[in-house]
């Protein structure tokens, strides 16, 4: 792990090489481009101290790491360059973290977002996922776990952009997914906007059709590192439904099946 000089309280302690902090340090200061980076990730937090051990840690690894210490510089940093990756804090002085995520959703739909919040908010993360983020981290935390889910939202973006099912469609409910091109378009041609992770959701129903799937197997499926009680499959399904659905309270297109999980009826009978 990695560990800032001044300790900061939302990374837990760590230890790395002189030479390894030393290099990474050098490469931070001097603006350079690490060789075969491998994503842009943008840091937002008003701690200086994380910023520093985060920004670090990632060029270490190959990344490019770009920080911001407010909403309003980030929003500056994602208008003038792409960012693969926002890692950002909630709680942070004047506009929030979560407002930030709204805004960059809403705008830059294919840039993973990554949460940080408090550890025992459950209420942040909840709203933070109800926003279209991809992952939350708690604080404190260890750099290791923060590149390690920093990887798989990367790995999962990468492959919904792939669409590698041809280019199929599906029309579900209002809407038709183009798989091949990852695209939600509404009956008026309108594109409807989609996270990563709904992408993956829908993909999943369509190809599955008339299937009742389990909230563990939907996890499963998305690949991602999830805990077998994580409601946030909850969450996105009702995203889902606000998107595809002619009236979201009354759903026919993606159902709940009780004590079994969800199945995608085609033709909404």
């Amino acid at each position: 792990m990695l560990e800032s000089r001044h300790a900061p309280g939302g990374v837990r302690s760590a230890s790395t090489s002189v030479a390894e902090t030393a290099s990474a340090t050098r490469t931070r200061r001097t603006g350079a481009k690490p060789v075969n980076a491998k994503a842009t990730i943008l840091i937002v937090d008003d701690e200086p101290d994380v910023r520093e051990v985060l920004e670090e840690y990632f060029v270490l690894h190959g990344y490019t790491a770009i920080v911001a210490e407010s909403a309003n510089a980030a929003k500056a940093i994602v208008a003038q360059r792409p960012v693969d990756l926002a890692l950002v804090d909630i709680h942070m002085p004047g506009e929030d973290g979560l407002s930030l995520a709204r805004h960059l959703r809403e705008r830059y739909v294919s840039l993973a977002l990554v949460m940080v919040t408090s550890a025992g908010t459950v209420v942040d993360r909840i709203v933070g996922l109800e926003m279209g983020a991809d992952d939350y981290i708690t604080k404190p935390f260890d750099p290791r776990e923060v590149l390690a889910r920093v990887k798989s939202v990367l790995r999962r973006v990468s492959s919904a952009h792939r669409g590698d099912i041809g280019d199929a469609r599906v029309r579900i409910g209002r809407c038709v997914l183009d798989i091949g091109a990852h695209r939600l378009v509404d009956d008026q041609g309108g594109e409807v906007a989609m996270t990563p992770l709904e992408f993956d959701l829908l993909k999943a129903f369509a190809e599955h059709p008339n299937q009742a799937l389990s909230r563990e197997r939907i996890l499963n499926l998305n690949q991602r590192d999830w805990d077998p009680f994580d409601r946030s499959v909850d969450l996105r399904i009702m995203r889902l439904r606000k998107k595809i659905e002619p009236d979201p309270e009354h759903p026919r297109f993606i159902r709940t099946i009780r004590n079994e999980g969800y199945i995608f009826i085609p033709d909404g009978d």
